[in-house]
């Protein structure tokens, strides 16, 4: 099929899902045109079957805010035509599932371009729920032809916030478990503990530090802070305040995670909301347990006290206690690392969820709106 696919090329989960899905789908032997404003952050130039779109957006002094909606229903109308796409996939619904219902009415005289939109949490709950982008928000996923979750709880909440009466199909998200895989040899020459995340506050970046601050206590250990974002430099200053700026790194944006997480032990995930948690799943094929937040998508994820452990929102102690008994308990390390690189395996790999969006847009473009 010929395939287009719009997100934001940030950090984000939604980019970085969407990204994934569209070098996974070229390697099946499809046509993958991403139309975004920049180049997605893990798409490597010159991936075969892979091309990218830039959509401009002219700063014309009567605007005082570009119409980026406006460009890129252009541009997704123009690559739909010029490449013969036969569906778009559009990531996050505000704006990019308006922007392909413009693109779809634009080309409707000539052809049919149906546009799935897949929901991935604060597109719902957050940004939907505005007053501001709450009736478009509504409209554009009522419009679409198809409409998928990454979970059960987006599902739910989507049902809830907005009464839409179409069908939304979860697929979940995924994970290349032959590139994301643990290491024969992990190094223990030291404990590390790992956040990855946009560090904004709904991650809840100050937990990580405040957990870390707790397990030295008990034992050595060094928190690794993968990612940026306005919370950051609170972050820096609270390791500073409790004394453990010297057991924190701060490493920043990082495009290759997969080499990251194999050297990890424990993955932190204190946040208030994850619509699934793709961070925890990335560790979690490497080998890396998560101790997190039973929040959202999360226990559709984990399996506490299986394959990770689930503890309350900002219970610091609980989640702390987690960590210690992972780091000083070699057979239970061991066995719930197995026991996620196998949930990652088993349930979220990459080769059992692909073709569950292959034959979604089958479904689509065969049915008209679903």
């Amino acid at each position: 099929m010929r395939i287009g696919i719009t997100c934001y090329p940030t950090y984000g989960g939604s980019g970085i899902v969407a990204t994934e899905l569209g070098l996974e789908l070229a390697t099946r032997g499809h046509e993958v045109h991403f139309i975004t404003y920049a180049n997605p952050i893990r798409l490597d130039p010159g991936t075969p079957r892979i091309h990218y779109h830039e959509v401009e957006v002219s700063n014309y002094p009567l605007f005082q805010y570009p119409p980026y909606c406006l460009a890129l229903a252009s541009r997704m109308a123009e690559v739909a035509e010029d490449y013969e796409l036969d569906l778009l996939h559009v990531h996050y619904a505000i704006p990019h599932s308006t922007a392909a219902m413009l693109a779809q009415q634009m080309l409707a005289a000539r052809r049919r371009l149906p546009f799935i939109t897949t929901l991935h949490g604060t597109d719902v709950s957050i940004v939907g729920m505005d007053r501001s982008y709450f009736p478009i928000t509504k409209f554009s996923i009522e419009k679409s032809d198809g409409i998928t979750g990454v979970s059960q709880d987006v599902r739910r909440e989507t049902y809830e916030v907005f009464g839409v009466k179409n069908e939304i199909r979860v697929i979940y998200n995924f994970v290349n478990t032959e590139i994301y895989r643990p290491m024969e040899d992990r190094p223990n020459d030291e404990k590390r503990l790992m956040h990855i995340s946009n560090f904004r506050p709904v991650k809840r970046v100050t937990d990580c530090v405040r957990i870390l601050a707790e397990v030295v206590k008990a034992t050595p250990a060094h928190l690794y802070m993968v990612g940026d974002g306005p919370d950051r430099p609170e972050a820096h200053r609270l390791a500073r305040e409790l004394g453990v700026e010297r057991q924190v790194t701060f490493l920043g944006k990082q495009d290759h995670v997969e080499r990251l997480f194999p050297r990890m032990h424990v993955l932190l995930m204190p946040s208030e909301m994850e619509s699934f948690g793709l961070g925890a799943l990335e560790g979690m094929a490497c080998g890396v347990p998560p101790v997190a937040t039973r929040v959202g998508g999360l226990p559709e994820l984990v399996t506490d006290g299986v394959d990770g452990f689930l503890e309350p929102v900002g219970d610091i102690a609980a989640q702390s206690r987690r960590v210690i008994e992972l780091l000083t308990n070699e057979p239970l390390h061991r066995t719930m690392a197995e026991a996620a690189r196998r949930t990652a395996v088993e349930r979220f790999a990459s080769s059992l969820i692909i073709p569950q969006y292959e034959k979604y847009y089958e479904e689509v473009v065969a049915n008209g709106k679903d």
